[in-house]
């Protein structure tokens, strides 16, 4: 589901970067989506794989727990933790409110903002410093979710290997933070230094 979920995340930031082209090409593409006859079921399938990957975390979180009921007086594998580690249940929260927040302002446009297209929908709310903000503040966490969730994932396969382990890891913390810093690209740009006015 990670990896479904981390293919959709760099379909939709090849996507909004068409805000970077301009209003028209960017219309153009969302035209173009929205008429897609398969939408409704590609929205379908999202919304599932992300239940499905709340759920999986929760069962191996939860499976770990039970397999040390009762934690080490001395931790001895702290000095390993990463910071995306440390804080998978915290990011993870943080994901999912900014999932409902979007979902709620771009698709049922709660918050009445509605501009003539998309384009100027978008950028209307990236102009709103406390939108913008938290934006930034939930793709930085999908990206520190993301730089331990890719290493995760691997292991989880079997792949994980000493020699290849630190690549792994660096490839994961490089994709981590190009999905995030692209999308934190979008409000910095149209909402703090004034894009598209």
């Amino acid at each position: 589901a990670g990896f479904l979920l981390s293919g959709f995340l760099i379909a939709h930031l090849a996507g909004n970067m068409f805000m970077f082209v301009g209003g028209p090409a960017f219309n153009r593409y969302a035209e173009a989506l929205e008429s897609n006859p398969l939408l409704p079921a590609a929205e379908i399938g999202l919304v599932a794989l992300f239940l499905l990957h709340i759920v999986l975390s929760l069962r191996a979180k939860f499976a770990n727990r039970a397999a040390r009921p009762v934690a080490y007086e001395v931790y001895q594998g702290k000095g390993a933790r990463t910071p995306g580690s440390s804080t998978m249940t915290a990011t993870g929260l943080l994901i999912l409110a900014f999932v409902v927040i979007h979902v709620a302002t771009f698709k049922f446009d709660i918050g009445g903002l509605k501009g003539p297209d998309l384009f100027q929908h978008a950028t209307g709310w990236f102009k709103n410093p406390l939108y913008a903000g938290f934006y930034v503040l939930a793709v930085a966490g999908v990206g520190l979710h993301l730089s331990h969730g890719a290493q995760s994932a691997v292991q989880t396969f079997g792949l994980s290997h000493p020699r290849y382990t630190p690549m792994v890891k660096t490839l994961g913390l490089l994709f981590a933070a190009a999905l995030s810093a692209g999308f934190a690209s979008l409000p910095i740009y149209f909402g703090f230094f004034g894009g598209a006015k």
